[in-house]
């Protein structure tokens, strides 16, 4: 008769251990951050969105930009050049020409043009922006020196940390937060600077604009912060 007891007893217990587990995967603790907003959507973009090959040619040319024009086969054309405020470079043989205005593909086919047209035959002609004064981006957070940087040439996440001189040591790399502009609306990107760092993740390139914040290591509250950066009336909500 006492077997026959236990014997019923098992499956109450196991039903018991069972509903015991599963309340135990319930939700999170209320301290636990999350990564989304009220109506369920993340508050970061996907990072795939980003630039991982050099940006495309829709920059136009500005005063006080470094430019380096390289002819092929002709070092004695190469050179660097800065545009002055008029919107103008001097180049051997050519003379002063416009550039401000022009993206720097229009600027290639000018020069060719050009120079084909007295002095070089079929002339091949390179344009590359090593200084953009007209675009900047800004850094700032767990970094040595916060501030707003011209973007020199094509750069990466990396090095526009790097103009900041670096992480300090509270710094987080993986919450790192890349603000972009993306029309009307700004978007926000979780980068862990590791992963870049490790290889595991490509470098985005960065454009005009681009705000980057480094969060500290001990911080609970960067989530919120990125959404009230996000959304200014979400920080007015309790």
């Amino acid at each position: 008769m006492l077997k026959n007891s236990f014997t019923k007893q098992i499956p109450v217990l196991s039903l018991t251990l069972v509903i015991a587990a599963c309340s135990s995967t319930g939700p999170a603790p209320t301290g636990a951050a999350s990564t989304q907003t009220p109506d369920g959507k993340s508050i970061f973009s996907d990072v795939a969105e980003l630039d991982f090959n050099p940006p495309k040619e829709d920059y136009r040319i500005g005063a006080n930009d470094l430019i380096d024009i390289k002819v092929f086969q002709a070092p004695e054309l190469s050179q660097s050049s800065r545009v002055d405020p008029q919107g103008n470079i001097s180049l051997p043989l050519v003379g002063t020409i416009k550039a401000a205005g022009l993206t720097p593909s229009s600027l290639e086919q000018n020069i060719a043009k050009l120079l084909s047209a007295k002095y070089l035959q079929d002339p091949q002609v390179t344009v590359f922006m090593k200084e953009f004064t007209t675009q900047r981006v800004t850094v700032e957070g767990e970094v040595q020196k916060s501030g707003v940087f011209p973007i020199q040439g094509e750069m990466t996440l990396l090095q526009a940390v790097a103009l900041a001189g670096g992480m300090n040591q509270l710094a987080d790399p993986s919450k790192t937060v890349l603000f972009r502009k993306q029309g009307n609306a700004l978007k926000a990107y979780n980068i862990n600077l590791n992963f870049v760092r490790d290889g595991k993740m490509r470098d985005p390139y960065i454009r005009n604009d681009d705000r980057i914040i480094v969060h500290r290591s001990d911080t609970r509250f960067w989530l919120r912060e990125t959404g009230s950066l996000l959304n200014p009336l979400r920080a007015l909500i309790p």
